[in-house]
């Protein structure tokens, strides 16, 4: 599996295009743009390695997080997929609604081409917070960042569902890397070595 990071909009989120080496399927997750011009790093990447998109993947509703899926589906005909509680959230840059196509749930396995990646749900920023692995690998949206958590705040947060989704996140295998949806890789070893916010968890 290929993990390639975009980092777009002005909160700086980590878009990641993702594909199996041998076939070329991909997927992009959290495509948070704030212009269509910001597209065209991904249309040059996803051209120049010769991938097919298959899927547009948001690992929750925010719009620093979907503004994009409008905009890549039109490019790519593919389908758009987030958890069923937040599916109410999509918007395009211009704040249209855009319906989602597959609604995910806990278990539901994404796959392109000979990759895999497995939908957990992990409420808490938001009620349909997702975070996907497989391979080695975790893409933890705004759950789980390298020293520190989402928010719990905003409307649908909840402190208690944060931290039961992150003690789930805590099994997973420590070598495993995160992926966050904002700021740099870590792995889950050291995030519960070293993050203050997961200590006593």
């Amino acid at each position: 599996m290929q993990i390639h990071t975009f980092n777009v909009g002005m909160l700086s989120t980590n878009c990641y295009v993702v594909n199996c080496e041998k076939t070329k399927e991909a997927i992009i997750i959290d495509p948070g743009l704030d212009a269509p011009s910001e597209a065209t790093q991904i249309f040059r990447y996803v051209k120049e390695e010769r991938l097919k998109v298959k899927f547009i993947v948001n690992t929750h509703g925010h719009p620093d997080h979907v503004s994009g899926d409008s905009l890549l589906k039109k490019e790519y005909r593919v389908p758009i997929c987030i958890h069923l509680y937040d599916s109410h959230c999509l918007r395009g840059l211009d704040a249209t609604p855009q319906p989602a196509n597959i609604l995910l749930e806990d278990g539901v396995l994404l796959e392109f081409g000979k990759a895999t990646l497995r939908v957990m749900h992990t409420p808490g920023h938001t009620p349909g917070s997702i975070s996907l692995l497989g391979e080695g690998a975790v893409f933890t949206g705004d759950t789980l960042f390298a020293g520190s958590i989402g928010r719990t705040d905003f409307p649908g947060g909840s402190d208690y569902e944060m931290h039961a989704s992150l003690k789930k996140l805590l099994t997973l295998p420590e070598h495993y890397v995160v992926y966050p949806g904002h700021g740099p890789t870590s792995t889950i070893g050291d995030e519960k070595r070293f993050n203050p916010f997961l200590q006593g968890l």
